[in-house]
């Protein structure tokens, strides 16, 4: 097995929906600077007030404040997740916050049918355990209006001596389903490839000593 099936998704994120929040807060404790990287791939996106983003992937809404901040009441967030129970938790954080601009939508990300052209897409932490990466890259390049940007916050395996400590990274992170097979998978490369073959300007950060990294691609501005 290189990745997780649907089912196998839901059962996982079902199990860490109640403490998801949490448990993403102690990588903090090993110097991984999630939110300084969530805000570094938000504002990747070059968004402006009244946009309209699609989170793909979105959990329980971690990525909405900093999204809030930037496309401000007049924009519209669209929340896509696999998992209801990631789905309540994200439902909730917007009930407490009194948002009325984010829209949650249970779908795979594979055949999830965009209703409308959008002014950028992210997904941080999530597009690498879904299967048909090609498609769902090439789906939401279709989706974008141009000059609107794609953004993937998401973890890979280094290409120098700091690979050998990825049998510990792997252990830490697998609570969010990250195994071995993930580097059988290479989904990082997948990725990139789709970046560049549906989209422009396509350039990568990388981050945390290279398990992680930013990568950014932009629909041709017909202007």
């Amino acid at each position: 097995m290189t990745v997780l099936n649907s089912a196998e998704v839901i059962r996982l994120y079902r199990k860490r929906a109640g403490n998801y929040n949490f448990t993403a807060n102690l990588y903090y404790l090993i110097g991984y600077r999630e939110y300084a990287y969530r805000k570094k791939a938000v504002n990747a996106m070059a968004l402006q007030r009244g946009d309209t983003v699609v989170d793909i992937g979105c959990g329980t809404g971690l990525n909405f404040p900093l999204l809030q901040h930037v496309v401000g009441e007049k924009g519209k967030i669209i929340g896509v997740d696999l998992t209801d129970a990631m789905l309540k938790r994200a439902r909730q954080r917007i009930k407490k916050e009194g948002w009325t601009n984010v829209e949650l939508v249970q779908a795979d990300a594979a055949t999830f049918q965009f209703t409308e052209q959008v002014d950028g897409i992210i997904s941080t932490f999530a597009l690498s355990m879904m299967p048909d990466l090609n498609k769902i890259v090439e789906n939401g390049a279709s989706s974008l209006s141009p000059g609107s940007r794609w953004v993937v916050l998401d973890l890979k395996m280094p290409a120098n001596w700091l690979s050998r400590l990825w049998p510990i990274y792997v252990f830490i992170t697998r609570p969010f389903g990250v195994t071995n097979d993930y580097v059988k998978q290479r989904s990082w490369e997948t990725i990139s490839d789709a970046f560049h073959q549906y989209l422009h300007n396509t350039f990568k950060l990388e981050l945390y000593g290279g398990f992680s990294y930013i990568i950014v691609g932009e629909t041709v501005d017909n202007h």
